[in-house]
C-alpha cells in the first residue's frame, strides 16, 4: 500500500501466544473520503470472526475495558455496510481452514484524523462471528458492547495487546509500539 504525501498512515504488528500473529495497516487517502484497512492475521480458528473498532484503548482489563463500539453518531449496531451502523462496525473477517485470515476493507467512518479519529482506540477481533446487528447474539444486538469472553485479541492505535483466550494473563502479552504518520 503506496501512501501518497499527506496521507495519514498507522500500522499494527501482532505478536503473541498460541501463534496467533498479524500485521494491520490503516491508510487514510488525502481526500479523507475513506480509511483503506489491509493486513494478514495468522493462527485463528478457522471461520468467522468480528472485527471492530472499540471506543477505548485502555486494555488494563483485557478487552472488557475496551469498552463498547465506536459509536460517536449515536447509532444502532449493524453491518459494515449498512446505512444505520457503529462508526466501529467494521463486519466480520474470515479465517480460511489455515487460519489466516486476509483483510481488505474500505471503510469512511473510520478517520486517522480529525474529530472521530480512531487513533488510540482498540481494535478487536472477536472469536465468534458478528451478528451484524440482526438480532441473533444478544450482547452484540445491543447499543451497549459486543464484547465476548472468548475475545481473540485487542490491538490498541498506538499499542497492541494481544489477548489468545481468557486463560492468557495480561502481563504475558507483549506490547509493541505502532506508528501513525503524516
Amino acid at each position: 500500500m503506496e501512501a501518497a504525501k499527506g496521507t495519514v498512515k498507522a500500522v499494527a504488528l501482532l505478536v503473541g501466544d498460541n501463534n496467533v500473529r498479524g500485521s494491520i495497516q490503516f491508510l487514510q487517502y488525502l481526500n479523507g473520503n475513506y480509511t483503506h484497512v489491509t493486513g494478514k492475521i495468522t493462527g485463528l480458528s478457522p471461520g468467522l470472526h468480528g472485527f471492530h473498532i472499540h471506543a477505548l484503548g485502555d486494555t488494563t482489563n483485557g478487552c472488557i475495558s475496551t469498552g463498547p463500539h465506536f459509536n460517536p453518531l449515536k447509532k444502532d449496531h449493524g453491518a459494515s455496510t449498512d446505512d444505520e451502523r457503529h462508526a466501529g462496525d467494521l463486519g466480520n473477517i474470515v479465517a480460511g481452514p489455515d487460519g489466516v485470515a486476509l483483510i481488505s476493507i474500505k471503510d469512511r467512518q473510520i478517520p486517522l484524523s480529525g474529530v472521530h479519529s480512531i487513533l488510540g482506540r482498540a481494535v478487536v477481533v472477536h472469536a465468534d462471528p458478528d451478528d451484524l446487528g440482526r438480532g441473533k447474539n444478544l450482547l452484540c444486538a445491543s447499543n451497549d458492547s459486543s464484547l465476548s469472553v472468548l475475545d481473540i485479541f485487542c490491538l490498541v492505535p498506538g499499542w497492541i495487546i494481544l489477548r489468545v483466550n481468557t486463560h492468557v494473563d495480561m502481563n504475558s502479552a507483549r506490547l509493541l509500539e505502532m506508528q501513525a504518520q503524516e
